[in-house]
């Protein structure tokens, strides 16, 4: 499709200079984000016991960032193909060193809650940016998939970068700390990016369409608000309206996006096979990791009773296998195929995960370490050839609008992971039977039981933390059970929807 819709190119834009240095500026942008995903979970506990939020508040603090950045990933996709990519990465990096200061330095629950609610918005402009400039950097199809990979390989090490960074930050300073890393990482980034990165955008954009970005935002918000809480609390009024407004909404989207002579998304693009079985590979891919990826960290850190830095080391070899993997995907899916390597990497995920079922409080660690490896090589090889086949379905001139797509679909499927994989591990933790005295509040979370041990006589603190966490290990194993049911199933279908598929020669 794009060999038709794009046009000749000489041999001097194929090869644009400086593209490798431009491509380094970019991928700060990426290490950043992906950092920013990670320490939160770490910094958790520390901002519970400073800021004292209430349950729901906390939940707000945790999911407030994915929501904004989820409903706004399209709309920022679209307004960076219309004003200028790199004028929208550029403005999008300055808001996001900003506003890291507003939350390391929150006071108040409602305060971070904001916080986060503008990082997301800030978050929001900076993936499909990026992802959009390698496809105008990089016109020559070989190196574009090896930018590419290189683009998957810092977001991989990012994953692992911020709980070793994160887990040392806390051991040593306060938990805003962990915010604060992002300003040196932002001032480079404007720096450099203001004096390296070429301007792209579509010379023929029209309006960026305002109701669009409302109903998309409504949308994807509702739905996953209440696809979230319908898993934590079980269906009520409250999240069925939220549901059926999202759906509304989405379905207004699409419905206006048919009619829009420019619309903020060609939904058209969904008709190419490739384009939509890479899209829901993502998503379901994601959807799939979701629990075990949440839980992890409280697994090795409450469980196995690893410290915040060593806990974030001990996550280290699912990065390790997703950044060898990106940079070699694009050379095997042309040698190979595309389908091979996608249904190939999403299957090797899934048998990971089914081992992890055999996970137990005192399970060794080449166990875990040896199945975070292939978990990541796996997620490497697939994660990497669906974008290049995203990018490459679509004419550069809606890159940005197209990788936005991308990156929505690995935000929902983050969101409805957690949501639905998190509820059974918080289901089957929250039947643990503890001793008499156990206060309820143990029975909510693993991190509560722990707090509430400290109250407790030893013995009975002692019995109560075990039959937590036995439960807690019931709870991730099943998890990951699903999460491998889901990871084949997705593999089966990306045989079928990625047949023929092929990454530009």
């Amino acid at each position: 499709m794009t060999s038709t819709l794009r046009p000749a190119v000489t041999a001097e834009t194929e090869k644009r200079p400086g593209r490798w240095a431009a491509l380094a500026v970019l991928i700060l942008a990426v290490l950043l984000v992906a950092v920013d995903a990670t320490v939160l979970g770490l910094a958790t506990p520390y901002i519970s016991e400073d800021l004292k939020p209430s349950g729901t508040q906390l939940l707000w603090i945790g999911d407030v960032y994915s929501f904004v950045i989820a409903g706004l990933l399209v709309s920022m996709g679209s307004l960076g193909d219309r004003i200028g990519r790199k004028k929208l990465l550029l403005v999008g990096a300055t808001a996001f060193g900003l506003i890291s200061v507003l939350n390391a330095y929150a006071t108040t629950p409602e305060l971070m809650i904001l916080a986060r609610a503008l990082l997301g918005v800030a978050g929001a402009t900076l993936m499909p940016a990026t992802l959009a400039l390698i496809r105008n950097l990089f016109h020559d199809p070989r190196e574009r998939s090896l930018a590419i990979g290189i683009w998957g390989a810092t977001a991989s090490a990012g994953t692992a970068v911020g709980p070793v960074a994160g887990g040392f930050l806390l051991e040593h300073f306060w938990w805003g700390s962990v915010f604060l890393i992002n300003l040196p990482v932002m001032v480079v980034l404007v720096v450099v990016g203001s004096r390296l990165l070429p301007e792209s955008k579509n010379p023929n954009p029209g309006p960026w369409d305002l109701p669009s970005v409302v109903l998309s935002l409504v949308g994807v918000i509702g739905v996953v608000y209440a696809v979230k809480e319908a898993a934590a609390h079980g269906l009520s009024a409250q999240p069925a309206a939220a549901g059926l407004l999202g759906a509304a909404a989405l379905y207004s989207f699409v419905r206006r996006q048919l009619t829009l002579p420019a619309p903020l998304l060609d939904v058209r693009l969904f008709r190419n096979r490739g384009f939509s079985g890479a899209v829901l590979a993502d998503l379901f891919t994601v959807l799939g990791l979701s629990g075990l990826v949440f839980f992890l960290s409280q697994y090795l850190q409450l469980v196995q009773g690893r410290g915040p830095f060593e806990a974030g080391l001990a996550e280290i070899p699912a990065a390790v296998g997703a950044v060898a993997a990106g940079l070699v995907a694009g050379t095997v899916a042309r040698r190979l195929s595309v389908r091979v390597v996608v249904s190939g990497g999403l299957a090797a995920v899934g048998l990971a995960l089914g081992t992890l079922t055999l996970l137990s409080q005192s399970t060794g660690y080449p166990l875990l370490g040896a199945a975070l490896l292939v978990v990541g090589v796996g997620a490497g090889f697939s994660f990497t050839v669906t974008a290049d086949v995203i990018l490459s379905s679509v004419p550069k001139e809606q890159a940005g609008a197209a990788s936005a797509v991308s990156e929505t679909a690995y935000e929902l499927g983050a969101a409805l992971g957690i949501a639905l994989l998190g509820s059974v591990v918080t289901g089957v933790y929250a039947g643990f039977t503890g001793p008499a005295g156990t206060p309820a509040e143990a029975h909510d979370s693993l991190g509560g039981a722990v707090e509430a041990a400290k109250d407790l006589p030893a013995h009975a603190s002692e019995t109560m933390l075990n039959a937590a966490r036995e439960s807690f290990v019931d709870g991730l194993t099943l998890a990951s059970g699903a999460g491998a049911v889901v990871l084949l199933a997705t593999a089966a279908a990306a045989w079928f929807l990625l047949r023929g598929q092929k990454l530009e020669a």
